[in-house]
């Protein structure tokens, strides 16, 4: 990161999803047979701004939250984790608080069962978006899911031309949702609008097929056509065989996965972006950037949230330091 980023305000500022996770107590179940829950803070930017925080950047957020029970214990926890909420809209319209159920079959068999009708972030409007809060920031992160529906489509491009204007980087991070999409190509549409004007762009394998609504794609022909456009960085992610990082410079960068003890499998993707971001603005390089991400993501998936388990940077660094990786 340059210099003038670090005299920003804000080291991520994130825009988005904020919802409610009510993860499964009882393991090794489906969900129609599930009684208790546990209530966590959930949604791809939310939790990255949470687990920004929580490594010890400054953090911001943009969202708008329903003016209920649960959009009050979304912005108190937000709060209490060190993320900025003051440029975070209640929703005067009675728009609900998305809902997250997940089913934790076996670490390999888990799903979620998502409630995203009418809810209040897919409400957010351009006009509710500040630009000069969004100067203040060294990377502004967006994530795919506001993309979905307007006028939080409207919104979130919004804040990328803010971006733009005032030469703060853009980190897209894809967190591809399939039930909140119309359809595959309007889902490519979108992501790669933003993907295009994007410095660094976060993805699964399979989200960036959705992008070039081409299945069974390469992370050549992902990096030559992106590589085209605004992209310095891009990260392609294969679960289990661990993450690439692609420079626009022809530099390839690889980490493996952590050897860990599996609960679930959600929250992975969130906690690998706030601490690629936190390696990243740190200076530390790419390679260990994405050791960083990988070495979070096994913390996460061993435990039973996703906002809750996000780690300390003394707990990463651990965890990259006690083992080798898998080759």
């Amino acid at each position: 990161m340059s210099s003038a980023a670090n005299r920003r305000e804000f080291d991520v500022i994130a825009i988005g999803r904020a919802c409610i996770d009510l993860n499964a107590t009882e393991y090794n179940r489906p969900m129609e047979e599930t009684m208790t829950f546990s209530k966590y803070v959930g949604g791809s930017p939310a939790n990255i701004a949470i687990g920004s925080a929580r490594l010890g950047l400054k953090t911001g957020f943009i969202g708008k939250l329903a003016d209920d029970q649960h959009g009050r214990f979304i912005r108190d926890y937000m709060e209490k984790s060190g993320v900025d909420m003051s440029r975070t809209v209640i929703d005067r319209e009675g728009h609900k608080t998305g809902l997250a159920f997940t089913e934790i079959k076996s670490p390999e068999e888990c799903s979620i069962l998502m409630y995203r009708d009418q809810v209040a972030d897919l409400y957010l409007r351009p006009e509710e978006v500040d630009e000069d809060y969004i100067k203040q920031a060294g990377i502004l992160l967006v994530s795919g899911t506001a993309l979905a529906q307007s006028p939080s489509r409207e919104a979130v491009l919004k804040a990328v031309q803010s971006a733009k204007r005032n030469g703060v980087k853009i980190a897209f991070e894809l967190d591809y949702r399939p039930y909140t999409w119309t359809s595959p190509e309007e889902t490519a549409v979108y992501y790669s609008l933003v993907a295009k004007q994007s410095d660094i762009v976060i993805g699964t394998r399979d989200e960036y097929d959705i992008l070039e609504n081409a299945e069974g794609s390469s992370n050549d022909r992902t990096t030559e056509e992106l590589f085209r456009h605004s992209p310095s960085i891009i990260v392609i992610k294969h679960g289990v065989e661990g993450s690439y990082a692609y420079t626009r410079e022809g530099e390839t960068f690889r980490a493996y996965a952590y050897k860990t003890q599996v609960l679930k499998t959600f929250g992975a993707g969130d906690s690998y972006a706030s601490a690629f971001l936190y390696a990243y603005i740190n200076g530390k390089g790419l390679e260990t950037a994405l050791k960083y991400g990988s070495a979070s993501a096994s913390i996460v998936v061993s435990r039973h949230s996703s906002s809750d388990a996000m780690p300390r940077a003394e707990e990463i660094e651990a965890l990259i330091d006690s083992q080798s990786v898998n080759a």
